[in-house]
């Protein structure tokens, strides 16, 4: 894979914003971090736990006696022994609806029982738990158990769950309904469509699919008796907010009893950032026990229990004129929520995705209904791009059969909607705000380094060749950098969404920047001791970086939804301008001037206009530890922290271009060429944004060509392991050709905007409207993902239905 940038500047002048190679790499690279799976704490013993192996059924009896007596078993439990652990709760429930949910003791929504004994409703769902001498033990003894079922229909469609005869899950909540949620003017937008000239409508499957980051989930729970003291290693986005859950929440314990680590973690792409049974059982047993208890999961576990990702049925209609000007836009979307609601699964589905249909575009009437509905399916929750996803791809896929109506260009229906630059900020009639934009000039560049104008010729030339080359566009929005805290609790998150940085200066002049998120490879080592020494001017290798300990760092969200450079980042700019400050009034004291002569610059503070007279940083540390002469109300040290909320999100946007050939014989999509062109505002370091830019897009390919999480009529995940889950390779990607505009955000201090996940928003819609488009001759107008060759191979010969 081959990353051609264009001809836009990558980086500007000074240490922030170079390209600095990952000092993680090295570590990573070598087999030297620490994951989970890594740890062995001395007396540990080892958890498994038994899953369901059906999807809907009472629980009417469990058999653990034979599982007691097996080799090297200490513990076998249900949940009749776990009566004071409180469900795990849901944090982020759809804001202003009616909203159904299983109860929580302290009047919170109910997530999940952290092990079920009434009724399992997913293959999967946790039962017992067996603590062992070894792994392998604990894993024997689960097949000693046995359970009783007495069978119950099943459902696994958010669509067919809310039928009247359908199946029900929870006693509270009623035909499984768990929120009808909307946004936008309905009697506006139902108006404009019944009066517009061009009416186009689509009924899309944006299908189920798993979230599949190279460490699967892990736990380990300590307990120290002197102290009271518990301690979880877990592979956590978020050790901080998992701390407060766990302790005041599902535990009932003090939150200063409870410290949470977060080692290296191996990817987690949205998952991570979940409550699981698994964390509050490790704690529960490591006490019970009087020694370590750790648990680490497997691929068929991952995907049988971890939050999976997308999964909405939607029609949805786009109205317009003759002269390509989109006038109205609607969504109707069933969302599954899957057995329970995950942590925050019910505000993915519904503030994310449906606030954010309009896109790049100036549209005047929009409106979105979301059924969020639960099934017999493994609970729904963030997927690298959650939300804007799928909104971009109903979008893009409208625009382009719009574009097909009318006869025109579908370059020239986008170019033509594209919100102003001088429309900043701009409100998109769903709730957004978006902040700062040239939308024009960024899809030009798309268009301009794709070669989009020679397509006419790349077409004949693939024919000759016995293939079918199509072109597809995508542009997107994607609501990013999660705070402000007050907006959220309105979007009904039930929590603070700031974020935090300390630093702290030692007396020989390195720096520790310390942060309340969690890197689970975006390289925050790196990026943030930038941030630290481009605004100290210091030497960037005197600067180290410490997150994911609840006990050494001060508290913060993690790191999701693109958050971390535009929160965490703009968190510790903060604090070392609190840092200069008062470098400034302590070296004019130790210089002996006037403290409005003294200015700070390159690491040192001198007098105005006589730089040869400093006092260096070093300096500065080292007076500030010795305190020596200090007025009074100079204390000495330096060390600062800030807690960075800010006033709105932050909205990066984007083009991509997908360039695809069919093979007329086999029905196979090859991806030849891909273009994208994203504008994620002032980027701290571009090296790290190309490679997560790269993923991004490779991780959107495999939604739109293989991916999709598979469950037959009995509720059985049918691609439950790497043999029938089908993820890109290498030989699957393209080279690409990226590059950038920049509008920073004027949200932030650092005019920094997400950029983690924003190129997974729109590759689906790109390529499959690319396929469409090379098949647009025989009569195919959509195919519903993912684009496999069988079903390609169909379509060619005519098989399957229109719309």
């Amino acid at each position: 894979m081959t990353t051609v940038t264009g001809e836009s500047e990558l980086h500007a002048p000074g240490l922030l914003g170079q390209p600095i190679d990952s000092r993680e790499d090295p570590r990573l690279l070598r087999g030297e971090a620490v994951y989970v799976a890594d740890i062995d704490l001395p007396g540990t013993a080892h958890m498994a736990i038994l899953g369901s192996e059906v999807a809907h059924a009472k629980i009417l009896g469990i058999d653990t006696k034979a599982a007691r007596q097996m080799p090297g078993v200490l513990k076998v439990a249900t949940a009749a022994d776990f009566t004071d652990l409180m469900p795990l709760p849901c944090i982020w429930i759809p804001g202003g609806v009616e909203s159904h949910f299983p109860p929580h003791p302290y009047g919170l929504p109910g997530s999940r029982p952290v092990l079920t004994g009434d009724a399992v409703r997913h293959v999967g769902d946790p039962i017992a738990v067996v603590v062992a001498e070894t792994e392998r033990q604990a894993v024997a003894a689960l097949a000693a158990i046995s359970v009783e079922y007495e069978p119950l229909p099943v459902v696994t469609r958010a669509d067919d769950a809310l039928a009247e005869d359908a199946p029900q899950l929870h006693e509270a909540v009623p035909g499984n309904l768990n929120a009808y949620w909307t946004c936008g003017d309905q009697e506006r937008t139902d108006a404009a469509i019944a009066d517009a000239e061009v009416t186009v409508e689509l009924d899309l499957v944006n299908q189920r699919t798993i979230n599949s980051p190279i460490e699967p989930r892990g736990a380990i729970g300590a307990y120290d008796r002197a102290t009271g003291e518990y301690t979880l290693y877990s592979s956590t986005q978020g050790p901080h907010n998992h701390r407060f859950l766990l302790s005041a929440l599902v535990l009932g314990i003090p939150f200063n009893k409870l410290r949470v680590i977060a080692p290296t973690v191996g990817g987690s792409f949205g998952t991570k950032g979940y409550l699981y049974p698994d964390m509050a059982l490790v704690l529960v047993l490591a006490k019970a026990l009087g020694r370590p208890v750790k648990w680490v999961d497997t691929r068929t576990g991952l995907m049988n229990s971890t939050v999976q990702g997308r999964d909405h049925r939607q029609h949805v209609t786009l109205a317009g004129t003759r002269d390509g000007r989109i006038t109205a836009v609607r969504c109707t979307s069933y969302a599954n929520l899957g057995a329970y609601p995950s942590t925050i699964g019910p505000g993915v589905a519904t503030a994310l995705m449906g606030r954010s249909i309009t896109g790049m575009y100036a549209i005047d009437a929009a409106f979105c209904e979301v059924y969020a509905a639960f099934t017999n399916t493994v609970p729904l929750g963030a997927q690298r791009g959650s939300g804007r996803a799928e909104a971009a791809f109903l979008m893009e896929r409208l625009v382009d059969r719009y574009a097909g109506e009318i006869g025109m260009d579908p370059a020239a229906v986008r170019r033509r909607n594209l919100v102003p630059a001088d429309r900043f900020p701009y409100d998109n009639g769903l709730g957004w705000t978006y902040d700062s934009g040239n939308y024009r000039e960024n899809f030009d560049r798309a268009l301009e380094l794709s070669g989009y104008a020679d397509v006419p010729a790349r077409k004949a030339e693939a024919r000759a060749r016995g293939k079918r080359l199509g072109v597809g566009l995508a542009t997107y929005v994607a609501i990013c950098g999660v705070g402000p805290s007050t907006r959220m609790s309105q979007e009904g998150m039930l929590g603070g969404t700031w974020e935090s940085a300390n630093i702290r200066v030692h007396p020989t002049g390195e720096v520790s920047v310390t942060v309340g998120s969690a890197s689970t490879g975006q390289s925050h080592a790196t990026v943030f001791a930038q941030v630290a020494a481009d605004e100290l001017g210091i030497d960037v290798d005197t600067v180290d970086v410490h997150e994911g300990d609840t006990l050494k760092a001060p508290y913060g969200q993690g790191t999701y939804g693109s958050r971390s450079y535009s929160m965490a980042a703009p968190a510790i700019a903060l604090t070392a301008r609190k840092i200069k400050r008062k470098l400034v009034r302590a070296g004019a004291v130790f210089l002996g001037i006037p403290e409005d002569r003294a200015v700070y610059a390159n690491g040192k503070v001198f007098e105005a206009g006589n730089e040869e007279n400093a006092k260096t940083f070093a300096e500065l540390a080292m007076g500030l530890w010795y305190g020596w002469g200090l007025p009074a109300d100079i204390e000495p040290a330096l060390d600062e922290t800030t807690h960075f909320d800010p006033p709105d999100f932050n909205y990066p946007f984007g083009s991509h271009v997908a360039v695809v050939e069919v093979d007329e014989l086999t029905g196979e999509t090859e991806v030849v060429a891909y273009t994208a062109v994203d504008d994620a505002g002032n980027i701290g370091n571009p090296k790290v944004v190309l490679g997560q830019i790269e993923g991004s897009i490779v991780h959107g390919l495999g939604q739109a060509l293989m991916e999709a999480a598979e469950y037959d009529d009995q509720g059985v995940l049918i691609t439950a392991d790497l043999r029938d889950y089908a993820l890109p390779r290498a030989a699957d990607v393209p080279f690409f050709a990226l590059d950038k505009t920049c509008t920073p955000s004027p949200h932030n201090p650092l005019g920094a905007k997400g950029a983690g996940e924003i190129a997974t928003v729109p590759p689906a819609a790109a390529v499959v409207n690319a396929v469409v488009d090379a098949l647009a001759d025989l009569g195919v107008r959509h195919i519903d993902m993912p684009l496999t060759p069988e079903k390609v191979w169909r379509r060619l010969r005519g098989e399957g239905a229109e719309q």
